[in-house]
């Protein structure tokens, strides 16, 4: 049986709408995320390439404007692989130096697997500062501390939870690379589950007062962009999967 078809169908006994059923699951589900290969899904040419791009060889990334061929982000690809109402499985293919910008899984716990190249991660998780006479939704900027802050190289398998693990994040291709995601449960802006994207701000909130356990050196302070819209110039393009089609 092809490994995605066991990931699959771990997923499905393992998985609820409301998310993981027990922590104990979720690390089954982990363990067989741990034994795909780029081979699995489809992707061994791609990985291949990956293996031998090295930055002298590369080629300009990046669509032509008016400012010159590297104006805008190389386009990033999507391949869609399964989705229910209790998780969703999808690989990001993502081209030397592109970005996916920070942004959040409100509610959700995601399995991301590097499975052939190099990028650099950059996580946070809110800091808890909520004050009933001072609503966090009201603010314009909110507090995080950095999560993680460092280059990942394939393969490897990471795990973040819907108030921890580095629920906010963003990534920055070095090599040409691929990020395998498992979320449960999936994005559902229905369910109050949509995809919220953040900038860095200089901003701080005078009426926030951080714990005291808190370094105010490690607060980096985010301010949530409007209506769910990402950055300009970010684009993720659909993409062709060529590994086993899973069936509902």
């Amino acid at each position: 049986m092809p490994k995605i078809k066991n990931l699959s169908d771990a997923c499905k006994v393992s998985f609820s709408p409301d998310g993981p059923i027990s922590e104990e699951t979720l690390e089954r589900v982990r363990a067989l995320l741990d034994e795909i290969r780029p081979l699995d899904l489809g992707l061994d040419n791609e990985a291949q390439i990956a293996r031998t791009w090295n930055s002298s060889t590369r080629q300009q990334n990046g669509r032509r404007g008016r400012g010159g061929p590297n104006q805008y982000a190389p386009t990033i690809k999507y391949l869609h692989i399964h989705e229910c109402e209790s998780f969703s499985m999808g690989i990001f293919c993502m081209p030397p130096s592109s970005v996916i910008p920070l942004h959040n899984h409100p509610g959700m716990t995601v399995l991301s697997k590097l499975l052939y190249g190099k990028l650099h991660a950059e996580s946070y998780d809110w800091i808890d500062v909520a004050d009933p006479t001072d609503p966090l939704k009201h603010l314009k900027t909110r507090p995080a501390r950095c999560v993680r802050d460092r280059e990942m190289t394939a393969p490897e398998t990471t795990i973040l939870y819907p108030d921890r693990g580095g629920n906010i994040h963003t990534f920055r291709a070095i090599t040409p690379c691929a990020l395998f995601d498992v979320l449960s449960p999936p994005y559902s802006a229905e369910n109050g589950r949509d995809c919220s994207y953040f900038q860095k701000s200089s901003v701080k909130e005078p009426s926030v007062v951080l714990p005291s356990e808190i370094d105010s050196s490690e607060v980096v302070w985010l301010e949530e962009l409007e209506d769910h819209q990402p950055p300009e110039g970010f684009v993720v393009a659909r993409g062709l999967y060529k590994g086993p089609v899973i069936r509902r």
